[in-house]
């Protein structure tokens, strides 16, 4: 079973006051884009987003499609234990043999970026211009492995040598909201396009 997986619980401070996954492009929340795409690759059996800071209020405001959200109380730990978190619930319960990882603050992923990686062994990841980023692939062994992971990072060092799949060609469809200039931007350039 092929299954999909948001990381969306980490409190996004540089943004400032306002909850970064609920700011709004193209009238939804930042992390809906995110969950939407998952959600739009038939491939992936089931989808699970970690929530965290500002979960009730994400809950509330955001449409999670097929997604299942999953609040993780100990958020505050960094993204290793939000990644321990999520792959617990798909490896750990429910037979999944293979996770793709995208991030919430990602809005510019598109289905067809995950779907790049339905087909990708365990251990492979995007890069952009050979930077690397997301998606990746995570597989049993990385999870037995992720429980020793702490602090605010997420599987870097375990999928360092792993395949690699060229996506620079896209754009960057993995770049990170982390400041309101950041989401300033993106918009600007939607507003280009059209």
């Amino acid at each position: 079973m092929i299954c999909g997986l948001v990381l969306a619980a980490g409190e996004g401070t540089r943004f400032g006051s306002q909850p970064k996954l609920l700011a709004e492009l193209d009238g939804r929340p930042l992390v809906e884009h995110a969950i939407r795409a998952q959600c739009s690759v038939p491939e992936l059996e089931r989808v699970l987003v970690v929530l965290g800071a500002h979960a009730e209020e994400i809950e509330r405001r955001v449409d999670f499609g097929r997604a299942q959200p999953v609040v993780f109380e100990g958020w505050r730990e960094g993204q290793s234990a939000s990644l321990r978190c999520g792959v617990e619930g798909l490896f750990g319960g429910h037979g999944a043999t293979k996770v793709i990882v995208t991030l919430g603050d990602q809005p510019l992923m598109t289905p067809e970026l995950i779907a790049r990686f339905v087909q990708e062994p365990p251990g492979a990841r995007a890069v952009y211009g050979g930077r690397p980023g997301h998606p990746v692939v995570l597989g049993p062994e990385h999870y037995r492995q992720i429980a020793l992971i702490t602090g605010d990072r997420g599987a870097r060092d375990l999928l360092r040598g792993g395949p690699t799949v060229e996506c620079g060609e896209l754009g960057d469809r993995a770049r990170d909201v982390d400041t309101p200039e950041d989401l300033g931007r993106i918009r600007n350039e939607a507003r280009a396009v059209v």
